[in-house]
Formats: C-alpha cells, structure tokens, sequence
C-alpha cells in the first residue's frame, strides 16, 4: 500500500482532519508535590479554553488520588505519583499514574461532568490520556528517568530534583 495514494479503510480521514482542524494549545500549570497517604505526588491543573481548576476540584483531585493510593502498596508502588486535575472540554478528569515495580506505571483514571468534581467516577476500562493530558505524562516520564533512576546522589536529593522538574505553559 503506498500511503501518498491511498489508506487503509479504518483510517476516518473526515473525523481526523476535524480533530486537525480544531485542535489547539492547553495551559498546564504545576500544583506542587504534596504528601498523599505517604506517597509524594507531584500535581497539575491542565484546563481547556474557557475552563479553570478551582481550589475545590483540586483539592477533591488530591482526596481521589488519597483513597487510589491507599492500596496503591498492593500494585507495587514505589511511593512517586504524578496526578492531573483537568477541567476538559467535555467534563472533568483526574489522572493519577503511580511508579511502580518492574519499571512500570498504574494509571487510574476518573471522569465527571463539568465543574462538579464531587461526581468524578472511575472511568471506563480502557480510557488513556488524552493528546494533553499524554504531553504532561512523557515530560514526567523524563523527569522520573533523569531525576530518580539515571540521577546521581542520595535519594532525598534525586526526589528534590524531581518534584521541582515540572512542565508549564501551553502544551500542543
């Protein structure tokens, strides 16, 4: 198949060219690293045109990621998270991914509808990031593998560098 003539019939050429076509830049901005159920997190409100993450989602973001972490033992935590509070275009979401054994990640996801944080639910078996919601997740899978794994120094100094290492600003 040459792809400069034509696609394979999956490929939804309409519904990818107005996704192209409405796709825009989305402010991210760090919450700080706080500890949650002796685990540190490092926070970010994400918020999509017209939307903010208030003090009440992101607090309700921070007691969703305390009950997810309080088993979070059981799944191989190694105590690090990464948490997102986004007030999306469609409703809200929390993400919480969490470091654990084997080099690998848990990622818990919740949905609700917008601006009532109270209603966040765990989200469909299968539901990923989303294109914003991935860039703040591969600039902190950086951060995790230069700060922590491939960092030099005690660890209390590695865990420093890697709260402080965050992204910010509109992310594409």
């Amino acid at each position: 198949m040459d792809l400069h003539d034509e696609l394979p019939p999956a490929v939804r050429a309409k519904e990818l060219l107005a996704l192209a076509e409405e796709h825009h830049a989305r402010p991210a901005r760090p919450l700080g690293t706080h500890e949650v159920v002796g685990h540190l997190v490092k926070a970010y409100a994400l918020r999509a045109p017209g939307r903010t993450v208030s003090g009440p989602f992101a607090e309700e973001a921070l007691r969703i990621a305390a009950g997810q972490l309080a088993l979070a033992e059981q799944r191989g935590s190694l105590g690090l998270a990464v948490l997102i509070a986004h007030a999306g275009g469609d409703g809200d979401y929390v993400l919480l991914l969490t470091w654990i054994e084997g080099d690998m990640a848990d990622l818990a996801v919740f949905t609700g509808p917008a601006g009532r944080p109270q209603e966040l639910r765990p989200g469909r078996a299968g539901l990923a990031p989303c294109v914003w919601e991935a860039a703040v997740f591969a600039h902190e899978r950086d951060a995790f593998a230069r700060r922590v794994l491939d960092g030099t120094g005690p660890l209390t100094e590695r865990l420093a560098a890697w709260s402080t290492d965050t992204v910010e600003g509109d992310l594409r």
